[in-house]
């Protein structure tokens, strides 16, 4: 298989495990392309080779820097802004865990907390209050453990970095 091809097909793969994920298919294209280029791509490399407008493009790279897996590269002399991804792929995945424990999880157990003790209205019987406390119950306790789950795996990737970062800066290693 031909670079072009494997490229092609790589990046609509990635749309496609996006849009799996609850993000745009055209988001999980962008950062796709951005993660198999060799350098960094200005607003029109990324239209042209996408097929792509221009405003479509731009929402797409400031939400993919909102995650932190894409950053802006200013180059002196040039008007134009380049745009280049997180090319480490155990952090994009960390960045990404960030990201959708802050705007999945976090609200959902803000609400579940709210919602946890239940007095039985005027239509209710207090059986329903009490399935439907016990219901809440177990998927806060869920939500819970995927939100310490998510924690250990981020504060793990945390450690690792600065272990290995401090190992590095030793003298004599």
């Amino acid at each position: 298989m031909q670079l072009d091809e494997a490229k092609r097909r790589f990046i609509e793969g990635w749309g496609t495990l996006g849009s799996a994920w609850g993000v745009s298919r055209t988001m999980a294209q962008v950062h796709a392309l951005l993660l198999v280029s060799v350098g960094a791509l200005s607003t029109e490399d990324i239209m042209e080779q996408l097929q792509i407008s221009r405003g479509n493009v731009n929402m797409n790279v400031r939400a993919l820097m909102d995650w932190g897996i894409v950053r802006k590269e200013l180059r002196p002399g040039e008007r134009r802004e380049f745009f280049s991804a997180e090319k480490d792929i155990h952090r994009v995945a960390t960045l990404i865990l960030k990201e959708r424990r802050k705007r999945e999880l976090e609200p959902i157990m803000r609400v579940l907390g709210e919602i946890s003790q239940v007095e039985p209205s005027a239509t209710t019987t207090p059986e329903e209050a009490e399935a439907f406390t016990k219901m809440i119950g177990s998927i806060h306790n869920f939500a819970e453990f995927a939100d310490r789950a998510a924690a250990t795996l981020i504060k793990a990737d945390e450690n690792w970095f600065l272990s290995t970062f401090m190992k590095l800066m030793r003298p004599g290693t």
